[in-house]
């Protein structure tokens, strides 16, 4: 790959981490696109990042289409060179923006899957509750679906996040933004009950900041707690693929469809746009049938 394309590309991902104070894993999206693009540039066209014109970029796109990409992918990919090119025109690399004429391809919105609070019911009946991982577990799953967390922000937390009297989270979201979070009564009483007796246990004796432990004492990563939910789901025999951001989605659809207002769910979320969460005022089908029977002919 050649270097001057590197270092055009470092240099506007230094501005992301340092001057916007992206999150860490939101840089490194915005790599891999960049690097995707790079690749295309170098083997297709033979040309670097500075010499890109409006044709190249639509033969990109082109090229996208044809191995398949969806159109949220290709969305997401063209907003990131859109980012790129403006800093470049910013910065005088170049005297024209070479994605000014092409426009975004239109996607719709999909609703957010969720689950019902049966299924959640079901879900957190699954952990052995007389072993300190089982009590753990519980915490966790308590604790996502009461605060709508991201999965990276749960095992993220530490014990100084906390704020038990007050029943609230301290949380770390993207782009290093904290907001404080309800944990809700039932969340907070796995959550002291794990500290007292199970956490203890886990320490394996090392001094910890973290507050969710694996069996070695140290910090959970998102993957381990991922494969843990899948287990339980499947233990609690929902069919339905559950995910840590699916835990999120219900969190936000039940919120709402018991009267919460969406600005407070914005908040409670960490959205920075309310167009995000309007995504969760979908209408659930129990609602859709109650409202229903207003109509003359039901």
């Amino acid at each position: 790959m050649q270097a001057a394309n590197l270092n055009l590309l470092e240099a506007f991902l230094d501005v992301l981490r340092v001057e916007r104070n992206l999150a860490k894993n939101t840089v490194e999206s915005y790599r891999r696109d960049l690097l995707h693009f790079v690749e295309f540039l170098e083997q297709k066209r033979k040309i670097g990042l500075l010499e890109v014109g409006e044709i190249d970029l639509r033969e990109f796109l082109g090229f996208e289409y044809d191995r398949g990409q969806k159109g949220r992918s290709t969305a997401r990919r063209l907003s990131t060179l859109r980012m790129f090119y403006r800093h470049a025109l910013k910065e005088k690399w170049l005297g024209q923006d070479p994605t000014l004429k092409i426009e975004l391809p239109k996607i719709g919105r999909a609703l957010p899957h969720y689950l019902t609070q049966e299924e959640i019911e079901s879900l957190f009946l699954q952990p052995d509750l007389t072993t300190p991982l089982g009590c753990r577990d519980r915490a966790m799953l308590e604790l996502l679906y009461a605060s709508g967390l991201r999965v990276s922000e749960l095992v993220g937390l530490a014990v100084a996040d906390l704020h038990l009297e007050m029943g609230f989270v301290r949380v770390m979201g993207k782009g290093s933004k904290e907001r404080l979070v309800p944990a809700g009564r039932s969340a907070l009483g796995y959550i002291k009950e794990y500290l007292e007796l199970s956490r203890p246990l886990l320490t394996k004796q090392r001094l910890s900041d973290t507050l969710f432990l694996s069996n070695r004492g140290k910090k959970m990563s998102r993957q381990q707690f991922f494969l843990l939910l899948k287990s339980y789901a499947k233990a609690a025999g929902i069919k339905k693929e559950v995910s840590p951001h699916k835990l999120r989605h219900s969190f936000a659809t039940h919120l709402l469809s018991g009267g919460a207002d969406l600005r407070s769910v914005q908040a409670m979320l960490g959205h920075a746009d309310l167009a995000t969460t309007q995504v969760y005022t979908h209408v659930t089908p129990d609602r859709l049938k109650a409202i229903h029977k207003f109509h003359p002919r039901s």
